[in-house]
């Protein structure tokens, strides 16, 4: 008994000890992960010269990229890839855009559509991922440009602003509601000082927009003429139709290919609930339950706060980059590393056929880098489209990536090279 009465105390104090210890490392761990996410925004501003309003006039679409680039591969690249497949997506709920990919059969058809998704986020990845200055962003844009100009008389300027805008606002809005911290002004800025860029090398004319064709006073005011034009457009353009329906599911297919046939149906539901009603509406889907809501609500809140407060800034070594750096040393050819439905221009290494993912894809039966189909060999820029243009338009492009390399004006800042 008296030695019982001598060690409790002792044992009290151990684990007193033992519990301040713990508390102590948890709050210095989470005061580090915290400190180094400041840190590394803190320090990427302070690396561009662009620190008042005033400055934001004079961003070159270079230090935008760079910008973009931080933010989409390090910064918030789940978020920011999920919010350019949902600005993709979003787009199919306007009939004069759906329509036309559902008669050119490229997105409507199980036939054509995993390439066709395909095709389409790689020439989005290309020019998201590499210079504005570059052989392979211009090339790129010079291939996008060919493509669409088959369809020149189909395609309304007003659906190329929107289909563009998006690709802002959405990683505006995503990251504001999903992420640890919202866009600062300067990376907002960047993004839109970047697509006004892309814009003009695409032909857009921003005649419509508040402060349009060319008086902008910078990124941000781009943005905030873009936002206020989009409204109206959804207001009269986003309406139900049949068309878009039918490209929101197989949509809806590629995306979910990689879920189990059993989880399917409720996958779908949760697809509906990120969609707000007048998308839903333009949809033609019924409301989901009020459950998958609420569900969305709790997974996004519990990742946002563990992104917050656990996780330290994601390294540049595990950049996120889903097509190759460079080309292939024998064949000159590049190749995608993430896919959706099927492995398109997959290098099927050793290590690509051999993942757990696609030995898990194999089992359930679905596309895996075999080796055999879906173009292993990769993709050169003048090639990627539908099948039935893989061997047309070469000369087309040529004369359009020499013209957007002519001068080189694309790194410039679009706002001040306007004016002059």
């Amino acid at each position: 008994m008296a030695l019982k009465i001598l060690i409790t105390p002792i044992t009290q104090a151990l684990e007193s000890r033992a519990a301040t210890i713990s508390l102590a490392v948890v709050a210095g761990y989470v005061a580090l992960c915290r400190g180094l996410r400041y840190y590394r925004r803190d320090q990427k501003h302070a690396h561009y010269p662009y620190k008042k309003r005033e400055d934001f006039a004079n961003m070159t679409t270079e230090d935008a990229f760079q910008i973009v680039k931080y933010i989409m591969s390090l910064e918030f690249p789940f978020m920011t890839e999920k919010a350019l497949q949902f600005a993709l997506f979003r787009t199919y709920g306007v009939p004069s855009i759906s329509k036309l990919l559902c008669e050119t059969r490229q997105l409507s058809d199980k036939r054509y559509a995993s390439r066709r998704y395909a095709d389409t986020t790689i020439l989005i990845g290309e020019f998201l991922s590499q210079s504005p200055t570059s052989d392979r962003a211009n090339a790129a844009i010079a291939r996008m440009n060919f493509i669409h100009s088959r369809y020149k008389t189909k395609i309304s300027n007003d659906d190329n602003i929107y289909t563009l805008s998006l690709f802002v606002l959405e990683i505006e809005r995503w990251v504001a509601t999903y992420e640890w911290r919202p866009l600062t002004p300067m990376e907002l800025c960047a993004f839109g000082t970047f697509m006004k860029s892309l814009g003009d090398a695409m032909g857009i004319s921003w005649a419509d927009l508040a402060h349009g064709p060319s008086n902008f006073r910078d990124g941000l005011q781009f943005v905030e003429d873009v936002k206020a034009w989009v409204e109206p457009y959804e207001q009269r353009a986003m309406v139900p139709n049949a068309w878009n329906h039918q490209l929101a599911e197989e949509t809806t297919s590629i995306l979910l290919s990689g879920v189990p046939a059993f989880m399917q149906p409720t996958a779908r539901q949760f697809v509906v609930a990120m969609m707000d009603e007048r998308l839903r509406l333009a949809m033609i889907y019924e409301p989901p339950s009020s459950i998958y809501p609420a569900l969305i609500t709790l997974l996004t809140t519990t990742r946002n706060l563990f992104s917050r407060w656990l996780l330290p800034p994601r390294p540049s070594i595990l950049r996120f980059n889903p097509i190759s750096d460079h080309p292939d040393p024998k064949t000159g050819r590049y190749y995608q590393r993430i896919y959706q439905a099927e492995p398109w221009y997959v290098n099927a290494t050793f290590l690509a056929r051999n993942a757990p993912s696609s030995w898990l894809r194999w089992a359930l039966s679905q596309p895996y880098p075999d080796g055999k189909n879906y173009k292993p060999e990769g993709y050169t820029m003048f090639e990627v489209g539908p099948e039935n243009m893989e061997k047309l338009g070469r000369e087309e492009c040529e004369a359009t990536f020499e013209r957007l390399m002519e001068g080189n004006t694309r790194g410039r800042c679009p706002f001040a090279f306007a004016k002059t």
